[in-house]
């Protein structure tokens, strides 16, 4: 009789320890699930480098492709948000009096690309840190860096 009782607490256990096991391996990628966010990524929020995309519509996502593609390899990513927001990270070959001039031409070729809306470059170091932001207004015709 004892050694019934024994038994019947260790099969109890068992099935205890399954089940624990199966609700914990299932259930917690539902939960992760819930804790993410859905919404695309802003700029100018605390958001993590690897979140962001090349653009978040079809021109967009080609137009920061072409950017990366086009520029030898001074500019090692680019984004395109709303299509009037372009963010850039450069190359560390890319020295600190060469970036006015880089956000300048980008400004040109975004103006070109995304006619008649006023536009944003912002331009990232290598260690993803805001250096630059160009902003072309529509009215003036002009570039301010700041």
């Amino acid at each position: 009789m004892i050694l019934l009782q024994q038994s019947r607490k260790i099969l109890m256990a068992g099935i205890l320890i399954l089940v624990l096991t199966i609700t914990t391996a299932c259930g917690g990628s539902n939960v992760a699930q819930l804790d993410r966010t859905t919404s695309t990524p802003a700029i100018g929020r605390d958001v993590t480098y690897t979140e962001l995309e090349r653009g978040n519509s079809p021109s967009g996502q080609n137009f920061g492709n072409w950017v990366v593609q086009t520029s030898n390899g001074l500019i090692k990513d680019a984004y395109v948000r709303d299509n009037n927001k372009l963010g850039i990270v450069i190359s560390p070959q890319v020295r600190p009096q060469e970036v006015r001039p880089l956000a300048k031409s980008l400004v040109q070729g975004f103006r070109k690309q995304f006619p008649n809306q006023d536009l944003t470059v912002l331009v990232y170091a290598p260690d993803k840190k805001l250096i630059l932001t160009a902003k072309y207004d529509t009215q003036t015709s002009q570039v301010q860096y700041t």
